[in-house]
């Protein structure tokens, strides 16, 4: 999978923030991480919109963005089955371990800010993990190619930990 930065510099010009902190996040040993996570609607539209300001991520397995995203991290929103087509940043990042943390318990605290179909809940009860990502700025951009073939939701395209470039 190959996403070009250039062009995702090219649709942000007109935003200073976020041409200011893409900037920053590409430079050399840059501690930002960068993902790349794949929505479908209604909820595309509803982070683009502010009514979902926390995003869920819930899996059997300990897969991104689990133990990946931290506070301050670049998300790039693709469509699924079409183009990277907005940003957002990861205010601030949960981590939670099912076995220990009633999924009752993450309802009440971010069902709302999740912004979820009433049948949600009911689908996630077999996760063992959950990732919850506060959202902030979201900003909608002209189309982005992207090549992504493979069926996972979330990509690390550079984690915190790592410090080679993304293309």
């Amino acid at each position: 999978m190959e996403i070009e930065y250039d062009d995702i510099l090219d649709r942000v010009d007109s935003h200073p923030f976020w041409l200011s902190y893409l900037s920053d996040a590409m430079r050399p040993g840059s501690r930002i991480g960068i993902h790349l996570a794949i929505f479908a609607e209604p909820f595309l539209s509803k982070v683009f919109s502010g009514e979902k300001t926390v995003e869920s991520r819930f899996s059997r397995n300990r897969c991104a963005p689990y133990g990946e995203i931290g506070d301050g991290d670049i998300i790039l929103l693709k469509e699924v089955a079409g183009p990277i087509c907005g940003l957002v940043l990861a205010r601030r990042s949960w981590c939670y371990d099912l076995a220990s943390e009633p999924i009752e318990r993450i309802r009440l605290r971010f069902g709302a800010a999740i912004a979820a179909a009433d049948d949600f809940w009911a689908t996630r009860e077999d996760a063992l993990y959950a990732t919850l990502i506060e959202l902030d700025a979201p900003t909608a951009i002209d189309p982005v190619s992207c090549d992504k073939r493979d069926r996972r939701g979330w990509v690390a395209l550079r984690s915190r930990q790592m410090t080679f470039a993304f293309v």
